[in-house]
């Protein structure tokens, strides 16, 4: 199963495809007992794609055959023992892609000429996915981090390790002469590969990164290395190139934890200064009229918020699930549209914005 949506993909996933391109979106559950319902609403939800083809006069026999047996591939990809908050399957003539989502999304069959991509691209800006590079003499280590835990990443050059004979670096810390391996010539080298293997995975893949390792090998990067000295946050805490992702996790979080409420607090007092410049709008109709009309210069909404509309003509007004048109993800529609027009996006704690229902803005003008 798919995670990590970089730009490229993104680009990807939202080229026109040949009639009928099938996007399927479903919640899952992490744990019991609500995730052992999953398996039987997918197969449900893969059996309504496949009615839906069968009904549609525009698709061919051919063509019906073909995604058919795309829907039973990506059925039988998908592990249900790791899944997240939300399951999407894309599948079109040729081909089909799983993704895991660290969002709820809506059951949905969609049959059209290009995948569904709104929900994917909410998950992933509420997601905030960053990399953790773990270093140290002999090995750099590259993780994955997003809501609750980290994962070893295997892409590029990473995992890096060292190649040179005779290097012992336990037998080095026994011996008490750790800290003058970080001065040596072949240690700066790797290093320095490290960082440049970094960069090549930034430049595809962007993403905050924070670094671990002995406060030597940090210093050391500080001064030779480019993209884990200017553009990371450093972490000081070895062990963890040969570490698990359990330990990890637990180095990085209290830095998260801290920006985290930093970053809160910044967008609080955004909007409070954008309401004294008249620059603020809250209120699904207002921030859908915005977003679409490119007003929108940031965006704030609560971890969980969602509600269910229907367009009344000029305006959206609230339907319950179910309602015949209604939208059961605008809040992420909202949220793609933003992020199209180049307005910066920010999840919030619950009950963070007060009175503005779950979701405000900062307005350009």
């Amino acid at each position: 199963m798919e995670h990590d949506l970089s730009p490229a993909t993104l680009a990807e996933l939202r080229r026109p495809r040949p009639y009928p391109a099938v996007s399927l979106l479903t919640p899952t559950h992490r744990r019991d007992p609500l995730n052992t319902q999953d398996a039987v609403r997918l197969r449900n939800m893969v059996a309504e794609a496949k009615k839906k083809l069968e009904a549609d006069p525009a698709v061919t026999r051919d063509r019906r055959a073909d995604v058919a047996r795309q829907l039973d591939e990506a059925l039988a990809e998908v592990d249900l023992s790791h899944t997240e908050d939300g399951l999407a399957i894309f599948a079109a003539p040729g081909e089909h892609q799983v993704w895991s989502l660290a969002r709820s999304v809506p059951e949905r069959v969609v049959l059209a000429d290009t995948f569904l991509t709104r929900n994917l691209v909410s998950a992933h800006t509420a997601e905030q996915p960053f990399w953790v590079l773990s270093v140290s003499a002999d090995r750099a280590t590259l993780w994955s981090g997003g809501v609750d835990r980290v994962t070893e990443e295997r892409i590029g050059a990473f995992p890096l390790v060292r190649q040179q004979p005779n290097f012992d670096p336990e037998r080095q810390e026994r011996a008490g002469d750790q800290p003058s391996n970080f001065r040596d010539e072949d240690t700066r080298r790797f290093l320095r590969e490290a960082d440049t293997a970094m960069g090549a995975v930034l430049r595809h893949h962007p993403r905050p990164l924070y670094v671990t390792g002995d406060p030597a090998a940090l210093s050391l990067l500080g001064e030779a290395g480019s993209v884990t000295a200017k553009d990371a946050v450093h972490v000081p805490h070895g062990g963890l190139a040969h570490g698990t992702p359990q330990a990890v996790w637990q180095a990085v979080l209290p830095v998260l934890e801290d920006e985290a409420r930093k970053r809160t607090e910044d967008v609080a007092r955004s909007l409070e200064s954008a309401r004294g410049r008249k620059e603020f709008a809250a209120g699904v109709d207002e921030l859908w009229q915005s977003a679409r009309e490119g007003r929108v210069r940031l965006l704030a909404v609560e971890e969980n918020y969602r509600i269910t509309v229907r367009d009344a003509g000029e305006h959206l007004i609230v339907a319950e699930d179910g309602d015949l048109d209604a939208r059961e993800d605008i809040v992420d529609e909202i949220v793609e549209q933003c992020l199209e027009t180049g307005a910066e996006v920010r999840f919030v704690p619950d009950g963070t914005l007060g009175d503005a229902d779950g979701m405000a803005a900062v307005l350009r003008y």
